[in-house]
């Protein structure tokens, strides 16, 4: 789909408005600030930084100014290698975040300088402070949500959104049970689940923080939050009596023995999704679960779900959905700590700390 149609839909989708005219200039003698790999290992050893001086603007190019791209596990996984997606090297990293348009080609349409865009694929480079890329690269989206919101937006609120819209035809009053519930996506989750009035049970591990874990999620208002242990009390034997009807959709995220303690409590007939594994053991699956409880098993990709509605209305509604929350207060933006890509290799040592809470952002612009 060409980038002035898939613009102009997000547009119709999103804004309204009418196109509006836009001179164009070319760019010379700008140098990016860029943080790269030329092999695949440990992210705090391989990741490096350089400058680049940028190359003109061909007719159908656009310049972009990065203002805030996060770190996320799938970013520490492509630099290690160990990603499904594997970039040629050497590569420009970062898979999310929001960038200005400053300079737009001649050939260019729908897309205007002072537009903000997100990347249409992963491994774009968003972690650098300019790049010269395709208009069909990027996706314009609203400019009047927070850049924080903006910078996080592609990831874990649409692959929230997908495993709660695509895989069971939820109700309001329907339950659903989450491990992972302070991740990215797990507190999506939550917030989309409130929105669309249904129960969530929230499941984290024991950890020396777990009381102040608890009452951070506790302000998006979640209905129960849970750890690992509890789920295997005769407690939660109550708490489950105490809902309206057993969980219809669990997701997974963690792995092992967790994911097995989700199937323990899934309704008949329902349906565990995988979209991560934390714990890097294997999902085992108890056989009376798939025999006599009929539980179904999928996994969600979310740039496997990008690619295959590239060009459909579907990716652009879910995005306008999102953006209309966000500037509603319905969905507010991860707790984030940030970073200057100067300093990225503390940034790097602090999105590997296996009990950090919130997003590790590099703030660019």
């Amino acid at each position: 789909m060409a980038a002035s149609v898939r613009s102009f839909m997000m547009q119709k989708v999103i804004l309204g408005k009418s196109l509006i005219n836009q001179s164009y200039v070319i760019v010379r003698n700008i140098s990016s600030h860029q943080l790269f790999i030329d092999k695949f290992g440990d992210p705090r050893l391989v990741l490096r930084s350089q400058h680049v001086e940028l190359s003109p603007l061909k007719p159908k190019q656009v310049l972009v100014k990065m203002m805030m791209a996060p770190i996320n596990p799938s970013d520490i996984n492509m630099i290690e290698g160990t990603y499904f997606v594997q970039p040629s090297l050497p590569s420009v990293m970062g898979n999310e975040g929001v960038g200005r348009i400053v300079e737009v080609g001649s050939d260019v349409k729908g897309l205007n300088s002072g537009d903000w865009v997100i990347p249409e694929d992963t491994a774009w480079g968003t972690w650098q402070t300019y790049k010269v890329t395709s208009d069909e690269s990027v996706i314009k989206i609203p400019n009047d949500i927070s850049v924080v919101s903006a910078a996080t937006l592609s990831v874990n609120p649409c692959s929230a959104y997908r495993m709660l819209k695509d895989y069971v035809n939820l109700q309001a009053g329907d339950v659903i049970i989450q491990n992972g519930s302070n991740s990215g996506v797990g507190i999506s989750v939550i917030q989309l689940a409130k929105e669309w009035n249904i129960t969530t049970v929230n499941v984290v591990r024991e950890r020396p923080d777990l009381d102040s874990l608890k009452q951070s999620l506790q302000n998006l208002v979640p209905n129960f939050v849970v750890t690992e242990e509890f789920l295997r009390t005769p407690q939660m034997k109550d708490l489950l009596k105490s809902l309206p009807a057993r969980p219809k959709l669990a997701l997974n995220c963690v792995g092992g023995s967790s994911a097995t303690e989700l199937f323990r409590h899934l309704d008949q007939g329902g349906v565990m999704v995988t979209y991560g594994g934390m714990s890097k053991r294997p999902v085992t699956v108890p056989t009376g679960a798939l025999i006599f409880k009929e539980i179904k098993l999928f996994g969600y990709w979310n740039t496997s779900w990008n690619r295959k509605h590239k060009h459909d209305l579907c990716r652009f509604e879910m995005l306008s959905d999102i953006c209309r929350l966000i500037k509603a207060s319905k969905f507010v933006s991860p707790q984030c700590e940030f970073f200057t890509l100067d300093n990225y290799k503390a940034a790097i040592e602090r999105a590997t700390d296996g009990y950090r809470s919130g997003k590790i952002v590099f703030q660019i612009d």
